[in-house]
């Protein structure tokens, strides 16, 4: 033991051979091959939580969309007086995307 990382306490325990795959897996899942900090992160922590971003920057991406697609339009019909049919469709199937996009998102939260 590393006398100068603060760690001098040695802790020991067993696992079966179907614990010790459970443990593989999840620190296949996270990426990890360092068992012992993975060990000792969720011996301290009691979790570890690897996000995957890429949902939420897509819906962050749509919102951004929707909202510059209705500032044009509210200019344009504050200049002009003129609202579209397209416009409201175009919204509707915008704004029904980015609902769709962030249900499927709290679902994926749900399953964590």
């Amino acid at each position: 033991m590393n006398p100068r990382s603060g760690r001098t306490i040695p802790m020991y325990f067993k696992v079966s051979p179907e614990e010790k795959e459970i443990i593989d897996k999840k620190m296949e899942l996270l990426g990890t091959h360092n068992q012992r900090a993975y060990l000792r992160k969720m011996a301290v922590d009691g979790y570890v939580v690897r996000v995957d971003m890429t949902d939420v920057k897509e819906l962050a991406a749509l919102l951004r969309t929707c909202s510059n697609n209705l500032n044009q339009i509210a200019r344009r019909v504050n200049s002009t007086g003129n609202l579209y049919e397209e416009d409201i469709a175009d919204l509707k199937t915008r704004y029904g995307e980015l609902w769709g996009a962030f249900s499927s998102l709290l679902s994926k939260f749900e399953d964590l």
